[in-house]
Parts: C-alpha cells; sequence; structure tokens
C-alpha cells in the first residue's frame, strides 16, 4: 500500500493495482446459450495443448480464463480488449482474490480467543482454547473452532473506491486494501 493526497491535502491509503488488459475469447448469448456472459482471457501462457488452441484460435493462449454473466454481452466481440478505461475515478468496485496463506495456526490468532491467565497455578496454557466439550453428546461438534491452517482461501472485499487511474502505465489506485500479497491475481468488479 501507498499513499496520495488530495485536493483538501488529506492523506488516503491506497492499493496500486496493475489491470493488464483482458480479451474477450468467447461471447454466450441468450439466444445460443440460455444465458448471457462473456469470457476473458488473461495472460500469456507458452504451451497450450490442442483443445486450448481450438478455443481461442488465434488470439494465442491464455494463462487464465474466466467466464462473467453480464447483461451487455451482444455489445462484445470476440478480440475485444478490455482495460483500464473501464473504471472512472469514484467508482464503486468489489476486489476479490486468494488471501494471504498463514500455515497452521493456534486458536489465539485464528480465532482471537483471549487464552488462558497467566497467573494462579497456569503453566502452560496461556494460548489454549480451553474446553471443547461438553457433557452430552460425548464428542467433538463439527465446526467446532480449534487450531487449523488460516488463509489460503477466496475473499471478496466490498465499499472500495476508485481513487485514480493511470491509463497510460494501466494502474488502478483503490483506497483501501485488496486481498493477496503481491503478485494475487485479483478479480475487479465494478
Amino acid at each position: 500500500m501507498t499513499q496520495i493526497f488530495d485536493e483538501k491535502g488529506a492523506a488516503i491509503a491506497v492499493t496500486l493495482i496493475d489491470v493488464q488488459p483482458c480479451t474477450v475469447t468467447q461471447v454466450r448469448t441468450k439466444e445460443c446459450d440460455g444465458y448471457d456472459a462473456v469470457q476473458l482471457g488473461f495472460g500469456a501462457k507458452n504451451k497450450a495443448n490442442k483443445p486450448e488452441k481450438g478455443h481461442v484460435r488465434d488470439l494465442g493462449a491464455f494463462a487464465v480464463l474466466k467466464e462473467y454473466r453480464t447483461k451487455g454481452a451482444a455489445d462484445k466481440k470476440v478480440g475485444d480488449a478490455i482495460d483500464v478505461s473501464l473504471f472512472a475515478e469514484g467508482d464503486a468496485i468489489k476486489v476479490s482474490g486468494t488471501s494471504k496463506a498463514k500455515g497452521f495456526q493456534g486458536v489465539v490468532k485464528r480465532h482471537h480467543f483471549g487464552g488462558g491467565r497467566a497467573s494462579h497455578g497456569q503453566k502452560h496454557s496461556e494460548r489454549e482454547p480451553g474446553s471443547i466439550g461438553a457433557t452430552w453428546p460425548q464428542r467433538v461438534l463439527k465446526g467446532t473452532r480449534m487450531a487449523g491452517r488460516m488463509g489460503g482461501v477466496r475473499k471478496t472485499v466490498t465499499g472500495l473506491t476508485v481513487a485514480k487511474i493511470d491509463k497510460e502505465h494501466n494502474i488502478l489506485a483503490v483506497a483501501g486494501a485488496v486481498p493477496g500479497r503481491r503478485g494475487t491475481l485479483l478479480e475487479i468488479k465494478g
């Protein structure tokens, strides 16, 4: 993250996102397919198998193909480019991506448990979960918050706004934080 300054001189925390152009690889319409959607291709792929080559034809091989349902699918044509000029400053957007993976974590970090007291006979139980069961049923119930793998899941952050756009370098400055670390592939919806 970084910061930019508005007209009044207030600092705004922003995340800079490199928005490379996506290519329309397929258009689905309600008449042919039963729903309206656009399939976008992103990134270059060195080797593609025969089905991938046949699907995208002369557009090249793409690292990622993703379909999005939309109402104005008939307006797009195969080969059209969708870039950062689709957005405008002040637009409300939501950003989806894979969050940072933190590995196996305990209950204090994973579920914000308070832990045990640090006095009165407590020896090694400052960060332990405490009791996990009841008298009946004599088992651990499904969904009980316990230690385990944390992060590395798909997250969507809503309520973000576009603070600034650099069309020359394809950079989008979003006010706020987005999921994932540097280099994470993000999905931006208006």
